[in-house]
């Protein structure tokens, strides 16, 4: 007898051989093709613009390269003759990686698809960053259905261990349904946008800018500096003004100037507010009527846009008008109105005196 039938492990020498050849020689060809194309992939993958290349470059290495090696492996092994435990071990560990690659490609695929969608811009960024949660709660439902499909692949019954799952899960629900609320209402603010990250929103009486969106909550920087902290369903039931979405900012104002004007200076009111207006950059006018005989004044409203959304342009345009108003009313000689009241009294005599008060 040769020494290469010599029987070890239920194989010869020879069988052992064989099967090491293999996995030697197809570990070898799988590492020079992956070193020869990997290569020249690479420094194709550098002239080009579009991030498709690099998530095949990034599939090869981190599922097709794996598989590869784990299948030269599995048919080296299955040259030898092998015991029922051992090839049961070997059908485990067959599942577990092919359930592993499936799981992993399907994965990273999705989470190339998500931000491949969401672009590469500055504001693009910030969506990347609100995906994650999304990509994590997915990553791990898949994986979760994964363990759940090998473990039943592997041939253990899960029905129980399922109804189980089934129970202690509405349990939880019921025990945590204002975090699942908050969750579900995540996926709502992501997908509708009723506001972004750096967006200024006023939220009943608190206003400031977006600075965080969480699964749970919301994080608001206020005007005076503090960081308000909302839980996304608050948020999302509440009435919210985006003031980031305003393309135009609606300016009303009135003002009152005193009885004694006369008409035909009350008539030049509208013309002088309208020739200001239009002076002034990045503003349209819309209208300035005498709207009202008030208590203690002639009042005029005056409607005007500004074409911004920014506030503290809208702030400088807006003292502009008012001192512009201000100059030309003093060179026209019209007096604004003070609150006043006229009181009269008799002196005794039969006769009425009269005194007006300003307040």
């Amino acid at each position: 007898m040769n020494w290469w039938d010599t029987v070890f492990a239920g194989n010869s020498l020879l069988n052992w051989m064989i099967a090491f050849g293999i996995i030697i020689a197809s570990w070898a060809v799988i590492r020079v093709a992956k070193h020869v194309l990997l290569t020249r992939f690479k420094r194709f993958s550098t002239h080009t613009r579009s991030t498709l290349d690099d998530f095949i470059l990034q599939l090869v290495e981190g599922a097709l390269i794996p598989a590869l090696y784990s299948g030269a492996l599995y048919a080296g092994i299955s040259y030898l003759i092998l015991s029922p435990k051992v090839d049961r071990l070997m059908h485990i560990a067959v599942m577990v990686v092919v359930t592993f690659i499936i799981i992993k490609t399907i994965t990273s695929a999705l989470n190339y698809l998500i931000n491949n969608a969401l672009g590469n811009d500055a504001e693009d960024i910030e969506k990347k960053k609100q995906a994650r949660g999304i990509i994590i709660i997915v990553n791990i439902v898949l994986w979760v259905l994964a363990l759940v499909f090998l473990i039943n692949n592997l041939g253990y019954n899960i029905t129980s261990v399922v109804t189980g799952l089934g129970i202690g899960g509405v349990a939880i629900a019921l025990a945590s349904q204002n975090i699942l609320g908050d969750l579900f209402n995540y996926f709502v603010i992501f997908f509708d946008k009723p506001f972004e990250v750096g967006d200024f929103i006023i939220v009943d009486d608190k206003m400031g800018a977006i600075e965080y969106i969480g699964v749970k909550s919301t994080r608001i920087r206020t005007l005076s500096g503090e960081q308000l902290i909302c839980s996304n369903t608050n948020l999302v039931n509440a009435r919210i003004h985006n003031y980031k979405r305003m393309e135009k900012r609606r300016v009303s104002f009135t003002i009152g100037v005193v009885y004694n004007t006369p008409p035909e200076k009350v008539q030049k009111i509208p013309g002088i507010i309208k020739e200001i207006i239009l002076a002034q950059d990045m503003t349209t006018f819309d209208r300035a009527h005498f709207s009202a005989f008030g208590q203690f004044s002639l009042t005029f409203e005056v409607v005007y846009y500004i074409q911004s959304p920014d506030y503290n342009l809208y702030m400088d345009r807006q003292q502009a008008i008012y001192l512009a108003i201000l100059n030309a009313f003093k060179k026209e000689g019209i007096q604004f109105a003070l609150p006043t009241q006229t009181l009269q009294f008799s002196n005794g005599f039969g006769s009425l005196a009269g005194a007006e008060v300003k307040s």
